[in-house]
C-alpha cells in the first residue's frame, strides 16, 4: 500500500463543494471515481481543508492509499485524463510516508479573494470573482483588516453550521491589495472556521463601501455573535491558495 499525496486544482462553480455530497457533485467524489477507473480500488481522499459549493482550489492538497503499483507520474497521467472534461486537475503526485496526512499534518493554510470593482457585468470571470459595483476605498479596508490579525474568538465570522470545537483562532495574514479595478485579500492561519474568510470579506467590503466605520468591524468582532455580521461575501471570489507543511 502506498500512500500518494496529490496537489489539485479545480474549479468549484460545477460543484457542491470539495466534500462528497448526497445532492450533487463534489470534487472529491471526482477524484475517488478516477481512482477508481485506473487502480479498481475505492479508495479514500483525504484534503488539507474543505471548500463550499462555488468555492476554487489552486493548489489543494490530498492524499489517498492506492494498493496497485504505480509510479507517482503514472498515477497523476491517468487520473487527469479520467476526470475529464470536469474541471479538476492533479498538478502534482508523489509517494510520501505512511503518517504523512493532508489535513492533520498540515501547519498552514492560505486563501485569496478575489473582488472585481467595476460596474461592467463580468464575462469569463462570471463565478470567478465577486463584483462590487460601488467604489471600494482599499485604505479603510486594509486598516480594518489589521483589527482581525492575531488570536480572536472569531464566533461573529463562523457559519452556523460549522463543526470545529472552538471558535477562537489565530489570523496570520489578512492583507488588500489593489491593482486598477481588482482588489485580492489574502488570508492565512494554521486553520479557518466554516465561512471565515467569507465573512471577513464581507464586513471589509461594508468598509470599503462606507456604510461600515474602521470601529464598527472591531464591534462586530467584540460581539461573538453571528447576528452582529455584516455581509458573507459569494463563494464566486475564494480560492483555496496553498497548504504548508512542516
Amino acid at each position: 500500500m502506498t500512500r500518494f499525496a496529490f496537489t489539485v486544482e479545480f474549479d468549484g462553480r460545477p460543484f457542491m463543494g470539495w466534500q462528497r455530497q448526497a445532492h450533487g457533485p463534489s470534487v472529491q467524489q471526482t477524484i475517488e471515481e478516477a481512482i477508481l477507473a485506473v487502480t479498481g480500488e475505492r479508495a479514500v481522499i483525504h484534503a488539507a481543508g474543505r471548500t463550499d459549493a462555488g468555492v476554487h482550489g489552486l493548489a489543494m492538497r490530498c492524499h489517498a492509499d492506492v494498493a496497485k503499483d504505480i509510479m507517482p507520474f503514472r498515477l497523476m497521467e491517468a487520473l487527469n485524463a479520467r476526470m475529464r472534461p470536469h474541471p479538476v486537475a492533479v498538478l502534482a503526485c508523489e509517494a510520501v510516508a505512511e503518517d504523512w496526512h493532508a489535513r492533520f499534518s498540515c501547519v498552514g493554510r492560505s486563501y485569496v479573494y478575489r473582488i472585481a470593482n467595476r460596474r461592467a457585468p463580468l464575462t469569463w470571470e462570471r463565478g470567478l470573482a465577486w463584483r462590487v459595483i460601488q467604489p471600494l476605498d482599499e485604505v479603510a479596508m486594509r486598516e480594518a483588516a489589521r483589527i482581525l490579525l492575531g488570536r480572536h474568538d472569531f464566533t461573529t465570522f463562523r457559519s452556523v453550521h460549522c463543526q470545529a470545537g472552538s471558535p477562537v483562532k489565530t489570523l496570520d495574514r489578512l492583507d488588500v491589495e489593489r491593482d486598477g479595478d481588482r482588489i485580492a485579500i489574502h488570508a492565512a492561519a494554521r486553520s479557518f472556521l466554516h465561512h471565515q474568510v467569507r465573512s471577513m470579506v464581507g464586513c471589509l467590503a461594508m468598509v470599503g463601501m462606507g456604510r461600515w466605520r474602521v470601529g464598527d468591524l472591531r464591534d462586530a468582532l467584540e460581539a461573538r455573535d453571528r447576528a452582529a455580521l455584516g455581509l458573507n461575501a459569494p463563494p464566486d471570489g475564494l480560492y483555496f491558495v496553498r497548504a504548508d507543511y512542516p
